[in-house]
């Protein structure tokens, strides 16, 4: 490598830009290829997201219909057949909380689980949670298991 062999690295040099606003003699003078007044000609402009030229933006065009309770409270959903694998699997013995749900990843730290009456529990379990169906709890309770709800 010696001097006279030194280069930048190829595409880091782009020598083919006239420098814009720098009088007429360059060649961009005057406007600086901005072209006659409005905003796009002043500096500092930046259109705002979904601006559309002053025509009505598409997202205050589309109709806005429906209701999103802000109060709603959400359930992981856990149903009996679940439940009832996970026995026949040897995942769970007798008793299933809070945390069993949570290691079983059937539920994360800030859920709350609702247990849900489809399938049918054939082994008395005691079941810990924060919501029952009316069925879920009385098939829990007719196979001779428990439902414990948490407050």
């Amino acid at each position: 490598m010696r001097l006279n062999n030194l280069k930048p690295a190829s595409g880091s040099i782009n020598k083919n830009n006239k420098r814009l606003g720098r009088g007429q003699g360059s060649g961009k003078g005057g406007t600086a290829t901005r072209g006659h007044k409005g905003a796009k000609s002043r500096s500092g402009y930046s259109k705002k997201i979904g601006f559309e030229g002053g025509q009505m933006p598409l997202q205050r065009r589309v109709p806005k219909f429906g209701f999103k309770n802000i109060n709603r409270v959400e359930y992981k959903l856990v149903n009996l057949d679940t439940l009832q694998d996970l026995v026949t699997n040897k995942k769970i013995k007798k008793e299933i909380n809070f945390e069993g749900f949570i290691s079983l990843r059937l539920a994360k730290k800030k859920d709350l689980i609702k247990i849900l009456g489809r399938g049918k529990l054939e082994v008395p379990l005691k079941v810990i949670a924060h919501k029952f169906t009316a069925s879920a709890k009385s098939a829990i309770e007719s196979a001779g298991g428990e439902a414990i709800i948490i407050k």
